[in-house]
């Protein structure tokens, strides 16, 4: 055999080095361009409310422009559509709380700012004890920065700077921001409602999206002995946390949709319908980073994988993918409980099939899956649980 030299062993040491140096950048230039890819979809889905906000908050402005100039008399009346467009552009979901925090605001910073000037007199010195005073007691009572605190000290600023000079400022700001909160509460729930089931849909689609691909992709990494793209997945699904908290979002918003609009009311019980199907997918995204988690260990360790199991994790991954259709059509469930069935059926058959530590652990979460899967369609947890084990009991007796 050829003597290996050291200047040989170097250069392959060096090209081992160099060609890991190259894959980790091609790794996180796929990371980056697939990052750049979600962002430009996440700003497709938000569009349609961006529009909605946006003719929401131009409509508000002029209108409560318009009803302070007719209920309050000519004047420059900044405050009305100032009020209006805040409680309008704040997030959705959040409106009501932000009107309450705004007027409430309002009256504190007056009667701070007044009781202030009374003893102190004012001037600069004046006019910034007043608003440290204000911006302190507002967070005192909010426990944070919100709009109550911004409010508070933006009218702390106004009664130490304007009132010596103009007389009766208080009372027009008071009617500005109550004519300006109500017009914008006015057209968020009754002239242009946002249809709460469209949000719904837009935020939860990607979570389903990426649930039943990356499962797919999990069974497929299975068949293919990849631990490296089971890996990948598990990398995959925890990018999902920033889309769970848009849905979080888009829950809240829909909620107060109902609520407040009379002609969303209708929509009460659909909205609570999704309401129980998010609480299913945030632990369905727990549960598949668990059997990716599981998968990779599997195939690290050299475990045998029975093809039943991959089988078992592709049929429900088409079981979450038919709950997204029938949640959209408000059908029934029967197509996507029927998948979940066979799902644990082909797991339960894995189990005879020489499963070891791993195997046994993708198992069981496969089955935690496949119970909030069926919780999801509507199924109390303790018969979700029972459907789960007469389907395991059976497969495997």
């Amino acid at each position: 055999m050829p003597r290996v030299t050291d200047n040989q062993r170097v250069e392959r040491a060096a090209d081992e080095v160099w060609r890991a140096a190259a894959q980790h950048g091609e790794r996180s230039v796929a990371a980056a361009r697939q990052r750049g890819q979600v962002a430009g979809r996440i700003r497709l889905r938000q569009l349609e409310v961006i529009l909605v906000i946006s003719v929401q908050a131009g409509l508000a402005a002029a209108l409560a422009a318009v009803l302070a100039d007719h209920l309050l008399g000519p004047g420059a009346h900044v405050f009305a559509p100032a009020a209006a467009v805040g409680t309008i552009a704040t997030a959705i979901g959040q409106r009501a709380r932000r009107t309450f925090e705004l007027l409430a605001g309002v009256g504190l910073g007056i009667a701070i700012g007044d009781g202030l000037r009374f003893l102190l007199g004012s001037g600069p010195w004046q006019t910034g004890v007043m608003v440290a005073l204000a911006i302190a007691a507002a967070l005192l009572l909010s426990g944070k920065g919100s709009a109550l605190v911004g409010q508070t000290g933006g009218t702390a600023v106004l009664i130490a700077t304007l009132a010596p000079m103009e007389r009766g400022l208080e009372l027009p700001r008071i009617f500005d921001a109550l004519v300006g909160a109500v017009v914008g509460i006015a057209v968020v729930t009754l002239l242009l409602p946002v249809n709460p089931l469209r949000i719904l849909d837009k935020a939860t689609s990607p979570i389903f999206n990426s649930l039943s691909r990356q499962l797919a992709k999990v069974s497929r990494a299975l068949v293919d002995r990849d631990a490296e793209a089971a890996v990948r997945v598990l990398d995959d699904l925890r990018n999902l946390d920033d889309d769970l908290g848009r849905l979080r979002e888009a829950l809240a918003g829909a909620d107060e949709v109902v609520t407040l609009a009379p002609t969303r009311w209708h929509r009460r019980e659909q909205v609570r319908r999704y309401a129980d199907i998010a609480q299913q997918l945030e632990r369905l995204v727990v549960d598949a980073r668990g059997m990716s988690r599981w998968s990779a260990n599997a195939l690290q360790y050299r475990e045998p994988v029975p093809p039943s199991l991959s089988h078992a994790i592709t049929r429900l991954a088409d079981a979450i993918d038919q709950l997204r259709r029938e949640s959209r059509l408000g059908s029934g469930h029967t197509r996507s409980r029927d998948m979940v069935r066979q799902s644990v059926e082909l797991a339960a058959a894995a189990r005879t099939g020489g499963l070891r530590t791993y195997g046994a652990g993708l198992v069981v979460d496969l089955r935690t899956a496949a119970s909030d899967v069926l919780r999801a369609t509507g199924c109390p947890p303790p018969e979700a649980n029972r459907i789960v084990r007469a389907a395991a009991d059976g497969s495997e007796g």
